[in-house]
């Protein structure tokens, strides 16, 4: 194994402000930027403000389109059905409508017994705080999405921060990240997957941390009998925070959707071999052999464990309401696939105290096992109009359309269209064409930058993106879209950023490579900001004339 330099020849972005443009003046301005941003609380205030800013915006015309858009129609009620009972009743044909015209309880909303679904629940208790607060309709159940998207924000500022060293690239990931059209929609639906995105992102962020807290300590080591040498083991390290927080994140993301299990193993793969590598580098011999008996069973712990009871806590409501699950789903076409036989729970006697816990959970996992039946089998010859290929999510090759109203008269609502022509309103699920094919390019350059550099940060946003993206390529023949592709969306925003920083480079002085870099990177946002406002209408439910919403169909299968 090659232990990592301990000063890359070339960081990424070690310098706190590597933005500085060439000329007489550079090293000056970029001293000026470089103390501003190092000012105690600058750092946070400048991912504060961005995220307000992002949330602020969010919330215009949150409330439109005024119908279940989309999924809505499963989580919101969902949600609902948590807020009012614990747990998730099945709800009637014409519910929807019920509930749009402000009827939320009784037998026009709930029948009497459980739904089967399809994710775990804490998205949909998310879902549920924000109705709380806003009440059931279309602000408040996506209230909740809006105030995820924006701490999102906020989370991206302080991770590529943490990564590369600077604080106005750290800025940049966020403002980047608050530009995109996926993420925008996502924020204001009551959808699960910015939920998703945004544990994982936590997750990795606590797990990045624990590395460099874990560099840090090991460093600091001074006891001879740990301190080096090739039959030293290296320091014991028990108790690892960071590792434990990025359990609760994990555990959070998989209590989401059961797809946050691949970069949960992926990354913790990473974190052994990334203490491993650190044993190497002080001089112990066979590294990584003696980093699984020495880290691997308190990284499993504190990461896995931590999550398995984070995920389980999740399902609190479930499990006080486990007998209405016996009774009417241990029974179904899932639970009896394929020659099985239903739940011995449901005709087992009652139990009493601990008793009746370890029956509940026996419960939980034969429904477990029905879920998972009904992904695996249940779904492979279904289709929908907006099903797509994961190969080409990173192209944005079939956004997904949640809501629209065709043919508006002129005069209708305001339509000035021309003679003969007509006007719409839509929201479309569809990514910042810039980011996202820039961040496609600035994924593939990080690979291989960090095989040439061998610096781990370059492959943070590589591995990200491989987790949360290539597991859906054993799936192309299921129904699945686009907009699931959220997951990775932040690894392709690091992925730019630690690419900007390596062009600037970390010299001071003036230069050519950095004033073209910086001009190169200041395009690059604005486009990002132009293109933001171009597609916003489409973003957001906005009216506009069927020649507009042409001029922004790019390519044939974004219609």
């Amino acid at each position: 194994m090659t232990p990592e330099p301990t000063a890359p020849t070339v960081p990424p972005a070690t310098s706190p402000e590597p933005l500085a443009a060439a000329g007489a003046s550079s090293t000056t301005l970029r001293q000026r930027i470089d103390d501003f941003t190092t000012r105690p609380g600058v750092p946070w205030a400048g991912a504060l403000l961005l995220a307000v800013v992002a949330f602020l915006v969010r919330l215009v015309r949150i409330g439109e389109p005024h119908s279940f858009a989309f999924d809505e129609t499963y989580y919101a009620k969902h949600g609902l059905s948590l807020l009012q009972h614990g747990y998730v009743l099945h709800s009637p044909d014409g519910a929807d409508a019920q509930i749009l015209s402000g009827v939320t309880t009784g037998s026009g909303v709930w029948d009497d017994y459980p739904e089967m679904i399809a994710h775990p629940e804490v998205g949909k208790w998310l879902i549920a705080a924000g109705e709380w607060i806003g009440g059931m309709d279309p602000t408040g159940w996506r209230l909740a999405s809006g105030a995820i998207g924006a701490l999102m924000v906020l989370l991206m500022c302080r991770f590529a921060t943490r990564i590369t060293g600077s604080v106005l690239l750290g800025w940049i990931a966020g403002l980047v990240l608050s530009l995109d059209g996926l993420h925008l929609v996502l924020s204001r639906l009551a959808l699960l997957d910015i939920f998703l995105a945004f544990f994982l992102l936590g997750g990795v962020h606590s797990l990045v941390a624990d590395r460099q807290w874990l560099r840090r300590r090991m460093d600091a080591d001074v006891d001879p009998r740990t301190r080096g040498g090739a039959a030293s083991w290296g320091p014991r390290l028990f108790w690892r925070p960071w590792l434990l927080v990025a359990g609760v994140w994990f555990g959070l993301a998989v209590g989401t959707k059961w797809t946050a299990l691949y970069p949960l193993a992926l990354f913790g793969v990473w974190i052994w071999f990334a203490a491993a590598v650190e044993r190497h580098r002080r001089g112990t011999r066979f590294a990584v052999g003696r980093s699984a008996i020495t880290d691997g069973p308190v990284a499993f712990l504190s990461l896995v464990g931590v999550a398995f009871v984070v995920y389980l806590v999740s399902w609190t409501g479930w499990l006080v309401h486990a007998e209405e699950y016996e009774e009417t789903l241990s029974n179904t076409q899932y639970s009896t696939f394929d020659g099985r036989a239903q739940w011995s729970t449901a005709t087992e006697p009652d139990a009493d105290g601990l008793g009746e816990v370890v029956q509940s959970l026996k419960s939980l996992a034969y429904y477990h096992r029905d879920v998972y039946t009904f992904h695996t089998q249940f779904l492979n010859d279904s289709t929908h109009d907006y099903a797509s290929s994961p190969i080409g999510w990173p192209l944005i090759n079939r956004p997904v359309g949640v809501d629209a109203q065709l043919d508006i008269q002129p005069g209708d609502q305001g339509c000035e269209a021309a003679e003969g022509s007509t006007c719409m309103r839509q929201v479309l699920l569809l990514g910042n064409p810039v980011i996202w094919w820039g961040g496609s390019l600035a994924v593939l350059a990080c690979l291989v930058l960090w095989i040439a550099r061998r610096d781990w940060r370059f492959g943070v946003p590589v591995l990200g993106v491989a987790a949360t993206w290539l597991p859906w390529l054993q799936y192309e023949a299921r129904t699945i879209f686009y907009f699931y592709s959220i997951a990775f969306l932040p690894f392709m925003v690091l992925a730019l950023v630690l690419c900007l920083g390596a062009a600037i480079g970390p010299k001071r002085g003036p230069s050519t490579r950095r004033t073209v870099s910086a001009v190169v990177a200041g395009l690059f946002l604005i486009v990002a900001i132009a293109l933001f406002a171009f597609f916003w209408p489409i973003w957001t439910d906005q009216l506009i004339t069927y020649d507009e919403w042409s001029s922004r169909m790019w390519l044939k299968d974004w219609i």
